[in-house]
């Protein structure tokens, strides 16, 4: 077995925040773990719930930052350093509201485009070249670019049902991240799941 990836769900910790737009991120390595069969504990010195898991060959750690979200990097930094992990095999998922609901961007770098807990994982990495999954919760209707209220508030049942759809291409896109590499996670599912066209066809 190589050594350890790293996949960061970013989001706020506490119940009330559960299904918020903001905890896209922290939803989708909920799902992961589900899947892979893993289960929670508390990393107290790298502020986070850490899972560690297997897929393929890879042995896996899920985290959940236990910071709020502006302070992601701090706990990123300090999973980097405890646990060893190379940059080039560390993902972060993370929500977008730039991206409609039900799109999926990832990248092996780039901006944060705004988002405080990436500029806080750029901070406390001194980089932009690590991976990210964006996930599209879509903005507020009226155009109003303040959006933290928006992005606070839980999806509601329709949004949820669409978001949930989109979790399996979520979860699939970062199965073949590990096993075929980045450029064809990017090509094979970057874009609208289609399980999240359909699901908005009947809402």
């Amino acid at each position: 077995m190589d050594s350890l990836w790293l996949i960061v769900g970013l989001g706020n910790p506490g119940k009330e925040y559960v299904r918020t737009r903001h905890n896209a991120g922290s939803i989708v390595v909920e799902k992961l773990a589900e899947r892979w069969g893993g289960s929670w504990s508390a990393a107290p010195r790298q502020l986070a719930k850490v899972s560690r898991t297997k897929n393929a060959a890879h042995a896996v750690l899920l985290a959940q930052p236990q910071t709020f979200m502006n302070s992601s990097g701090e706990s990123v930094r300090a999973l980097i350093d405890f646990y060893k992990v190379s940059v080039d095999r560390v993902m972060v998922t993370v929500d977008d509201a730039d991206l409609e609901l039900g799109n999926i961007r990832l990248r092996g770098d780039g901006s944060s485009g705004g988002h405080r807990g990436l500029e806080s994982i750029e901070k406390h990495l001194g980089t932009r070249s690590y991976a990210r999954q964006r996930l599209g919760i879509g903005r507020r209707d009226d155009g109003v670019r303040q959006i933290a209220g928006f992005v606070l508030d839980p999806f509601p049942a329709p949004e949820w049902k669409i978001f949930e759809s989109v979790l399996e291409q979520a979860s699939r896109q970062i199965e073949c991240w590990l096993t075929d590499g980045i450029q064809s996670a990017m090509s094979r599912y970057n874009g609208v799941a289609p399980s999240a066209r359909e699901n908005k066809k009947t809402t």
